[in-house]
């Protein structure tokens, strides 16, 4: 077990060669540190008096021998992302030089820090609540602008917000009931239509919660397409064309596309990971020549039972083949989107019915299978529009305090016992409050910050 009351140290900069690097540190001992490294002088030590909130210019000295030349910002206690003192060190971004100065800080009394120390640090010391803590690793790993907004807003306390508007409702519930249980020469009980009223209000306001997180998860996780078909259907072409750049190579060469190949773009607000497959057809025989197409083409169908949405393509200058038939039987169970390729090239209609005619050649019908995609993606976004995420772990404590409340309203309809009706109205207070840390185990605590990259 690590010692909380450790300064702290590590790079908050990805490693790489870069314009600058960040080296952060955290605790009381951080401005002796900085003091005994940090020089006014590259020559010679001459030190710097730190001061909060202000840009310090100067240089990284070990033995008299300058490292860099820096500049170095303090936070002074509790004005600081973790609440303890914080310096920076921001030196010039080459991955030898930044290695450089954090060992220099560990040799004069940092420990490293772990997996999201930082972040665990700030939350321990109330600089941040459990969901703004998460908030902040979703913010780091978002992949579109939509999911860094909503991260933002639970950066913000948005989430935290609605989570205690839920828990005063409830608490004010409770303690009326209580009230009435501890002074029954003095206080009524709450009449049971009251507290059937409060508690379909208090469920329904956590549906809305829970709600969204099949909106979130979908912007956390995205979604794969896969575009499948047979050789020579006009597949990678496609593939080009939706990215707008020509990432997968093209030939009249039936089976030239032998692995699957995937990009990441944004649509309708879901990083939406594209996947150009090798075309599926009948081998007569496996072959020295055919093998690694026939591995290809086993890569392609487990690509389309993975994928959540399949874009079936056939070429329209030769209509529905049996081999396309044969696919097409394949997926038609799945969501899917039938498109028709290479219709510069002919007249002829299409054969089933939603089919989007397109061109890579001359974007003919791009534009409207994109937004066939964007449909199908929002369609599996079942929740209203909130301004906030959850993740897994709120969706599950979420789930509970509303189990717990429909046994409460359960026995409310009922006229049972009210102090049995309190007993499941506290287990959901519980539950609301794991959301944002007032109750926690360290099982969990730790899982979450194991997620971070240390430096975080």
């Amino acid at each position: 077990m690590t010692n909380l009351y450790d300064t702290i140290t590590a790079i908050s900069t990805p490693l790489g060669t870069g314009g600058v690097g960040i080296i952060r540190l955290s605790g009381s001992n951080c401005t002796e540190i900085i003091g005994e490294i940090f020089s006014k002088n590259p020559k010679e030590k001459t030190p710097i008096t730190l001061h909060p909130m202000r840009i310090h210019h100067g240089w990284i000295v070990e033995d008299d021998h300058p490292i860099d030349e820096v500049v170095v910002l303090y936070f002074k206690s509790p004005n600081s992302y973790t609440g303890e003192d914080i310096a920076e060190i921001h030196c010039h971004g080459g991955l030898n030089v930044v290695r450089k100065i954090l060992n220099i800080t560990i040799s004069k009394g940092a420990r490293l820090a772990e997996r999201g120390e930082f972040t665990k640090r700030a939350f321990l010391n109330q600089k941040l609540d459990l969901s703004q803590a998460e908030a902040v690793l979703d913010l780091i790993h978002a992949k579109t602008d939509i999911f860094s907004g909503l991260s933002a807003n639970n950066l913000s306390g948005r989430l935290s917000e609605y989570i205690s508007e839920i828990k005063h409702e409830t608490f004010e519930l409770l303690s009326k009931i209580t009230a009435a249980i501890d002074f029954p020469e003095d206080v009524a009980e709450p009449p049971y239509e009251f507290v059937e009223t409060e508690l379909e209000s208090i469920i329904s306001k956590l549906n809305r919660a829970i709600a969204t997180f099949s909106n979130s998860n979908l912007m956390r996780q995205g979604i794969k397409v896969t575009i499948a078909g047979k050789p020579n259907a006009g597949k990678s072409s496609l593939f080009n064309s939706l990215l707008d750049i020509n990432r997968a190579i093209v030939t009249n060469i039936a089976g030239t596309t032998r692995d699957a190949i995937e990009e990441t773009i944004d649509i309708a607000g879901v990083p939406t990971t594209l996947i150009d497959t090798a075309g599926i057809r009948e081998l007569e025989n496996i072959s020295d020549e055919t093998y690694v197409e026939s591995i290809g083409i086993d890569i392609s169908k487990k690509y389309i039972e993975e994928s959540d949405i399949i874009i079936f393509v056939y070429d329209l200058t030769h209509g529905m083949q049996d081999e396309d038939k044969k696919i097409y039987q394949e997926i038609k169970t799945k969501t899917h989107i039938i498109a028709a390729s290479k219709a510069d090239l002919t007249d002829k209609k299409p054969e089933l019915e939603n089919t989007v005619i397109f061109s890579s050649m001359t974007k003919q019908g791009i534009d409207e299978l994109k937004k066939k995609i964007e449909e199908k993606i929002l369609n599996k976004n079942d929740s209203d529009n909130c301004d906030f995420s959850i993740n897994i772990r709120q969706y599950e404590c979420l789930k509970t305090a509303k189990n717990s409340l429909e046994i409460a309203l359960d026995a409310t309809k009922r006229e049972e016992l009210q102090d049995l009706i309190s007993i499941d109205i506290k287990s959901a207070l519980l539950s609301l409050d794991e959301i944002t840390g007032e109750v926690i185990t360290d099982e969990i605590l730790n899982n979450i910050f194991d997620n971070f990259c240390i430096g975080k």
